[in-house]
């Protein structure tokens, strides 16, 4: 009896040991498993970001053109170039001048009465002889354009006088009409002696001098008026050569100007140059 209870109580015994092993093997088991949710779900996937390299590529710029060396006018050139520039003015001066009303149809150069014998003028106007004055007027220019047509060698002989020291002067200068004012200071006074002859067969031929010997007859016949003999040819040779020059200055404006656009290459080089 006593060894059946004691075989009882050791089954019992054995028994409750294996239930309670299974249950700390089911505990372990649900540390273990809870353990692995956490650190499964503790573990975020950090997104890979994508790094994006820009290739920068380097431009290489182009060296600045070097600009060539300005070489400096010799006399030669300066004197070429002011002569060239000259003798085209003179010839277009020369022309224009030459034409019908090349002076007396141009304000800028159309020659008035003789200030001298404005008087004259005046007192005709009033006595009804005022288309005296106006043909008599018209006659001058004329004169002046006829030996304006005659007046190319005579200028062009004193463009040639022009002197290295000057043509290097003239070519530097900024003025528009710098060559021309020089010739005409150097040259005018001897240019009138030459050009005389010429406005004065000019003026006889235009009945300008007959018309004018009878203005001034018919005004010293006036009662009271103190008689005049003004002097007509040199009147008119200096206003012609003062507008021969005047065209020439202006020709000269426009070589200086825009010289690439006369067609010479020396005239771009002395003046394109300043």
């Amino acid at each position: 009896m006593t060894s059946f209870r004691t075989l009882a109580l050791g089954l019992t015994l054995t028994l409750a040991a294996t239930q309670l092993a299974s249950a700390q093997t089911k505990t372990t088991t649900k540390k273990t498993t809870s353990t692995t949710k956490k650190t499964t779900t503790a573990k975020k996937t950090t997104p890979v970001k994508k790094t994006t390299t820009t290739t920068k590529t380097a431009t290489t710029k182009a060296p600045a053109p070097v600009a060539a060396p300005v070489v400096p006018l010799t006399a030669d050139e300066a004197t070429g170039g002011l002569r060239e520039a000259l003798t085209q003015g003179v010839t277009k001066a020369v022309a224009q001048a030459g034409e019908t009303d090349g002076f007396n149809g141009n304000s800028d150069i159309r020659i008035p009465f003789p200030p001298e014998a404005e008087l004259v003028a005046a007192t005709l106007r009033k006595v009804r002889a005022g288309a005296l004055v106006d043909n008599f007027e018209v006659a001058l220019n004329r004169a002046a354009e006829t030996a304006a047509a005659q007046a190319k060698p005579i200028f062009l002989n004193a463009v040639q006088n022009l002197s290295l020291q000057d043509a290097l002067t003239l070519a530097a200068s900024k003025e528009s009409d710098a060559a021309t004012t020089l010739l005409y200071e150097k040259t005018a006074a001897d240019l009138r002696t030459a050009f005389q002859p010429t406005v004065q067969q000019s003026l006889e031929q235009t009945g300008a001098i007959k018309l004018y010997a009878e203005m001034v007859a018919r005004y010293n016949k006036i009662p009271l008026v103190t008689p005049l003999n003004p002097q007509l040819v040199p009147y008119a040779t200096e206003k012609t050569v003062d507008g021969l020059f005047a065209l020439i200055a202006t020709e000269e404006g426009r070589i200086r100007a825009n010289p690439a656009a006369q067609g010479s290459a020396l005239l771009k080089r002395v003046f394109g140059s300043r």
